[in-house]
């Protein structure tokens, strides 16, 4: 299987009086200034922003050297074209900064689905799914002002891609929206490892999502994990880099056992293979 490589942007050094600037340097994951991707923006200024916001919402602002940047994570519905940051700094109005998004045309993707609960549910679940669906929303638009110890991830589960980011889905010839994640190929009752530093915020079974991880890595950085065979953290729990926060299962609305894997950025799902050194293994026909 042949294994692809992004190129990883720079690091962000902050030098402060009496602490090693290396042990401040965060990696940046790579950048796609397209629906579904991430962007860093250079914020033009020496001191730091008292918050910035895209969208109207709050977005991730790292040291650059000498200046702040504003890294961006772009939602799948978002148009092409010229867009804009609000810059606060805590005096008189916001100030703007201009950046450009590009096209990107994702593929299309046509699963059958044997329980046609998962794709037509009946009226005893539509209550269940608007509760689930306002949980989910709180989780992963949750934001702390922790830095992240790195944008550069660990992957969750050795497995192939089986599914990736973006496509277009259609489930049992219905449209759907589109692929907010990374699908996972692996064994039923395999680890997955958390990939970076962080705070579990919720748990629990769903739905859609099955038995389902949601982790804070700060400043609007979330991860999640969907599908779980069991879970094995629980909500306000501190979990490391590498420690196991559940096992691969296929609960929920599912083909098979696989991770699901969604990364969101100031409440904007992208690509989680931006924030890996080595992409996942593709599978050949």
């Amino acid at each position: 299987m042949k294994h692809y490589l992004l190129s990883l942007s720079f690091s962000l050094i902050l030098s402060v009086a009496g602490l090693p600037a290396a042990a401040l340097a965060v990696d940046l994951p790579a950048t796609a200034a397209v629906p579904g991707g991430v962007v860093v923006v250079d914020l033009a200024t020496t001191a730091r922003p008292e918050r910035v916001t895209f969208n109207d919402k709050p977005v991730m602002v790292l040291p650059n050297k000498d200046s702040w940047s504003a890294v961006v994570g772009l939602d799948l519905e978002v148009k092409p074209g010229q867009h804009q940051l609000q810059v606060h700094s805590g005096q008189g109005e916001p100030r703007t900064q201009t950046f450009t998004i590009g096209d990107k045309a994702y593929e299309t993707q046509r699963l059958t689905i044997t329980n046609k609960r998962m794709v037509d549910p009946e009226k005893r679940d539509m209550d269940r799914i608007t509760r689930e669906q306002r949980r989910i929303s709180a989780a992963l638009e949750n934001w702390s002002d922790a830095t992240p110890a790195t944008l550069r991830f660990l992957l969750p589960v050795e497995g192939p891609m089986s599914s990736p980011f973006g496509l277009r889905r259609f489930f049992n010839d219905q449209p759907r929206r589109p692929h907010s994640g990374l699908d996972l190929a692996a064994a039923e009752g395999t680890p997955i490892r958390n990939p970076a530093a962080g705070v579990v915020t919720d748990t629990g079974d769903f739905f859609f999502n099955g038995n389902t991880v949601f982790v804070d890595h700060g400043q609007g950085l979330v991860t999640m994990y969907c599908h779980l065979s069991r879970i094995d953290v629980e909500a306000g729990q501190a979990v490391d880099a590498g420690e196991v926060i559940g096992a691969v299962g296929k609960t929920g609305r599912v083909t098979g056992a696989h991770l699901h894997w969604g990364v969101s950025l100031n409440d904007a799902r992208v690509d989680p293979m931006l924030f890996l050194g080595e992409l996942p293994p593709v599978p050949q026909p």
